[in-house]
């Protein structure tokens, strides 16, 4: 037999990874009979099923060259009912989200994804069905779940923050370099045509050098709590309470960290910086190309060992780059808000909700929460504005950008190695806010110069049996 034709589906994959985008042309590309080769189909497994996972779940759904075959999740059902899913979570809704679109779609579906309550087992059995990996868990779980995907040779998509440490995000990064697979970071507004005008036109010059950003988010308290509940309630049925802790410390369960408030405790998230950062300082990270900080200080309400804070302030201080000069960074949650830009207009006002100005000394570009709506202010100065030529390449979809990396395209722009240096910046906010000292930073070497006891939260913490 002709050697080339014992290779299999994956194998076939994997080989061609490193080709041009040009190389492959996709059925989705070339239309035809609407059916997919199963040579030129991506097998998704999706990690983590509670809320944010059954909406990449319904994204991926319409793609043809994209087939769902594993899923997996320590709950079997989550209700997500008064949170902003507005729909359950868990195995069994994520199953019946997936039965539901083919029924919809006039078909009762030409497969049944396997379902895992342990990724680790999923990634064992199901190993020759499995091309790439989503990850939707929570914070905690990201950074041993994608290099258990990685080191099982996966693609990989996470959602942000990338990490819940820095130490973990510089590992992951570094991991998914020399495995050479293709990556992508849950920041959707990423891929947005704004976000890329607004890059082309600080970089243009349109408001001239760049000295300050701030970002905010406001909005009601997600979080009262400042110690764990005394109360030990059963744990649901269908709840692997001990997979859903993973790798941080041992507690009972109890519904204030499950299904989403997890985000404010310290052993599982990273608070409103960590989960809103890497959408909204992402103009500035990009467009500035912002790495390593030399000096991190943060201020809040009442601090917790255990959870965030209801309102805090940051700022970050990066050394000039080339020709860019010093830039402050601020960032502000829970209420604190910009001072507001002299170049702002008398009737408008910034947004309580959320959103990034980005001041230079000739105008400002004010975006919301998500890195949309670009405009230079003041009004004038946008309405005058000649628009500069297109020098960053669209996005065919945040989604779609993935997807076509992991079968041999070009690679996706919020890939590991720029979602690592975003990841670390909010990080380093997290890190000055819970030693309540001023941070000087040394980036190259993982360190904070003048605070030793930083370290741990730098490292991070595993529980034995998923040290990494």
């Amino acid at each position: 037999m002709h050697p080339t034709r014992t290779l299999s589906r994956r194998g076939l994959l994997a080989r061609t990874a490193g080709l041009a985008a040009a190389s492959i042309v996709p059925s989705y590309v070339l239309g035809g009979s609407g059916q997919t080769p199963p040579s030129e189909r991506l097998n998704v497994a999706v990690i983590g099923t509670g809320g944010q996972g059954i909406t990449n779940i319904k994204t991926l759904l319409p793609f043809p060259d994209v087939r769902i075959t594993a899923i997996c999740d320590p709950a079997e059902f989550w209700d997500n009912s008064k949170l902003y899913y507005k729909h359950h979570g868990g195995r069994g809704p994520a199953l019946k989200a997936i039965e539901d679109y083919f029924r919809q779609a006039g078909s009762a579906g030409p497969y049944r994804p396997g379902v895992y309550l342990d990724y680790r087992v999923m990634l064992e059995k199901a190993a020759k069905d499995i091309d790439a990996v989503l990850i939707a868990a929570p914070n905690h779980i990201h950074a041993v779940a994608c290099l258990a995907a990685i080191q099982a040779g996966k693609h990989v998509y996470c959602e942000k923050p990338l990490t819940r440490t820095i130490y973990e995000a510089r590992r992951v990064a570094a991991a998914a370099r020399e495995a050479r697979v293709a990556t992508q970071l849950g920041n959707h507004g990423h891929s947005s045509d704004d976000i890329r005008r607004a890059v082309e036109w600080i970089r243009d010059g349109a408001i001239g050098k760049v000295r300050e950003v701030h970002g905010w988010r406001g909005g009601p308290p997600r979080m009262t709590l400042t110690e764990r509940p005394k109360e030990t309630p059963p744990v649901p049925e269908g709840l692997n309470w001990d997979l859903w802790l993973g790798p941080a410390p041992e507690r009972p369960f109890h519904p204030a960290y499950a299904p989403l408030i997890w985000h404010y405790w310290w052993d599982f998230g990273t608070g409103t910086l960590g989960n809103y950062g890497c959408h909204t300082l992402d103009t500035a990270t990009w467009a500035l190309e912002l790495e390593h900080p030399t000096m991190i200080e943060a201020s809040s309400t009442e601090l917790s060992e255990e959870t965030t804070p209801l309102g805090a302030t940051y700022h970050y201080r990066f050394p000039a780059r080339g020709a860019q000069p010093q830039v402050d960074l601020f960032w502000y949650d829970g209420g604190p808000m910009p001072p507001r830009p002299e170049c702002l207009e008398a009737n408008r006002n910034l947004p309580r909700l959320g959103g990034s100005l980005i001041v230079g000394d000739q105008g400002a570009i004010l975006s919301g929460s998500w890195s949309e709506s670009p405009r230079i202010i003041p009004e004038q100065r946008m309405k005058e504005y000649r628009l500069p030529p297109q020098t960053i390449p669209r996005s065919q979809g945040h989604h779609r950008d993935w997807i076509n990396a992991c079968k041999g395209g070009p690679p996706a722009s919020s890939n590991f190695d720029y979602a690592a240096r975003l990841t670390e910046l909010v990080l380093l906010g997290t890190v000055a806010l819970r030693t309540q000292e001023t941070i000087y930073w040394d980036g190259p070497n993982l360190r904070a110069i003048n605070a030793p006891k930083a370290q741990p939260l730098i490292q991070g913490h595993f529980r034995k049996g998923w040290e990494i």
